[in-house]
C-alpha cells in the first residue's frame, strides 16, 4: 500500500497572541476610519480648529511669544490624540458593548488583554494618519518647527495612554447614549477650556489647574516638543498618573456586556 503523497493531518489551535492582536488592530482601524462621525472628531474638527486659529488669532488678542501657528499646531495635534484616543474609543466601545460585540470577543481565543491591545494599537495607527494630515496643512500655513522626536514620542504615547484609560473607564461603566453624551461633551469643554490648543498661561489663574488636567499635560507636553525641542516632564508625569488612576478604575468598573 502506498503512503498518501501529502499530509492533511489536522492541526487546531489559535493563532499566536502577536498575530491575534495586530488583525484585531487592523479592523479595529478599518472601523475608525469607515465611520464618518468618527472621521469628522478625529479629522475634520481638528484641521479646522487649526486653520481657523490660524486666521482669527490676531482678533482674540493673546499674548503669544511665538507666531499663531508655531503655537496652535502643537495644541492642534494634542486635540488630535485626545479626540481619538478618548472621545472615539468611548463612543465605538460604548456601542460595542450594547450590541454585544465585547461579549463575543470575549469569548473568543483573543484574549481580554489582547483585545484592549488590538484597540491601542488602532489609535496608534489612527492617530500616525492623523498626525500626518495636520503637519501637511500646517506646513502649507508656513509651520516651522523646532522639534524633539522623543519628546513628541513620549508626550503621543502618554497622552494616548491617558485618554484611552479614560474613555474605556467611561465606556465601560455607562450606557452607550450616555457614553455619547458625556465624550462628546468632556471633549467640548477640554477643548475650549483645558489647555490642550491654547497654551495655559493664557487662562489667567484657571491656567494652574489646566496644567493638572490630562489635556493641559498633553498639550503643554507638544508644545514643549514641538516650540522648544524639549521634554516636559511634569506633564509627562502627570499623563502617566492620569493613565494609571484610569487604568485601575477601569479594571474594577468595566461591564463586558
Amino acid at each position: 500500500m502506498t503512503e498518501p503523497l501529502n499530509d492533511f493531518t489536522p492541526r487546531p489551535g489559535s493563532a499566536s497572541l502577536r498575530r491575534m492582536v495586530a488583525t484585531q488592530a487592523r479592523m479595529e482601524a478599518r472601523l475608525m476610519l469607515r465611520n464618518g462621525e468618527q472621521l469628522l472628531i478625529a479629522v475634520v474638527i481638528p484641521v479646522i480648529v487649526l486653520i481657523g486659529g490660524v486666521a482669527a488669532i490676531d482678533r482674540v488678542g493673546l499674548d503669544l511669544t511665538q507666531r499663531p501657528v508655531d503655537v496652535l499646531t502643537p495644541g492642534v495635534l494634542a486635540l488630535a490624540v485626545m479626540s481619538t484616543a478618548f472621545t472615539s474609543l468611548a463612543i465605538a466601545t460604548g456601542f460595542e458593548r450594547r450590541y454585544g460585540v465585547i461579549k463575543r470577543l470575549g469569548s473568543s481565543p483573543l484574549p481580554r488583554h489582547g483585545l484592549l491591545l488590538g484597540k491601542v494599537g488602532a489609535l496608534l495607527v489612527v492617530e500616525a494618519l492623523q498626525l500626518l494630515v495636520i503637519c501637511s496643512v500646517a506646513a502649507l500655513l508656513g509651520w516651522q518647527p523646532h522639534t524633539s522626536v522623543i519628546g513628541a514620542l513620549l508626550a503621543v504615547i502618554a497622552g494616548t495612554a491617558a485618554f484611552a484609560a479614560l474613555g474605556l473607564l467611561v465606556a465601560g461603566a455607562l450606557r452607550a447614549e450616555a457614553t455619547l453624551a458625556l465624550a462628546n461633551l468632556v471633549y467640548l469643554l477640554l477643548m475650549v477650556g483645558g489647555a490642550v490648543v491654547i497654551p495655559a498661561n493664557q487662562y489667567g489663574a484657571f491656567g494652574e489647574v489646566a496644567r493638572w488636567l490630562p489635556s493641559g499635560a498633553l498639550g503643554e507636553s507638544m508644545r514643549t516638543a514641538f516650540i522648544d525641542a524639549g521634554i516636559d516632564w511634569i506633564s509627562l508625569v502627570v499623563l502617566l498618573t492620569w493613565a494609571t488612576f484610569g487604568a485601575l478604575l477601569t479594571a474594577r468598573t468595566f461591564r463586558w456586556e
